[in-house]
């Protein structure tokens, strides 16, 4: 059960809201609020889970709201401006409803911010997730483990190649790492982590996936040829 709390200064808009959020097992709604300074008070005395938050309000916006808590929960954005949304994912959003939006659009929010919240929790028991979860252009992105095709280190960043997408993320190498399953991935560079099962061949430290050919370090060689006479 995921407690939350909705705020919106239109009371039409709150109560769509709150009829969505009836209609999923899984939703306890402790309150609701049309006052933001009422909401704010709230929320720096009572722990939630989740925050259904409009952005565009009269007195404060959901953003500088959302900004003066201490420790803020997990935020599905709504609002009917589509201009406040990197905004909104800067501070990492789970997800941003553009209004009006139907049921089914929010439960897909709610599933997504559902899977994060249980995976947090856990960061590095991956081996019972199919996914992971990164922060990438002012979202935050499931990715489907088993798509991932190769993970690229670059200075600050990372790139994560999937069967569709590249995702740029910037979580360093050693925590990405921790975030999948070690049966799975093996860390073959300083700037690559691999599939095991994406792997074609490996010749003189040389490992083929897809048509690139990825190094293997001197630091990084003893532990990933043991890895592969293990599975041989």
């Amino acid at each position: 059960m995921i407690s939350c709390v909705a705020i919106d200064d239109e009371p039409l808009a709150l109560v769509v809201l709150q009829d969505y959020i009836s209609k999923v097992p899984t939703l306890e709604l402790k309150k609701s609020f049309t006052d933001a300074f009422a909401a704010l008070e709230y929320l720096k005395r009572e722990e939630v889970g989740l925050l259904f938050l409009d952005i565009r309000m009269p007195q404060i916006t959901g953003i500088q709201l959302l900004k003066s808590l201490p420790k803020p929960p997990l935020v599905i954005f709504t609002t009917a401006y589509s201009n406040y949304a990197v905004e909104g994912f800067n501070l990492d959003a789970i997800d941003f409803l553009l209004k009006p939006f139907e049921f089914d659009r929010f439960l897909k929010s709610v599933n997504k911010a559902s899977e994060y919240l249980n995976y947090k929790d856990k960061p590095y028991i991956s081996e019972s997730f199919g996914f992971i979860f990164v922060k990438s252009d002012y979202q935050i992105v499931k990715i489907n483990v088993d798509d991932i095709k190769l993970i690229e280190g670059m200075d600050d960043y990372v790139k994560i190649f999937t069967n569709e997408k590249m995702v740029l993320t910037n979580i360093p190498m050693k925590d990405i790492l921790k975030k999948l399953p070690v049966s799975k991935f093996v860390r073959v560079h300083r700037s690559f982590i691999v599939p095991l099962n994406r792997i074609e061949s490996v010749r003189n430290k040389r490992i083929k996936i897809d048509y690139k050919i990825i190094p293997v370090g001197d630091s990084y060689a003893d532990s990933f040829f043991k890895i592969l006479g293990e599975k041989g």
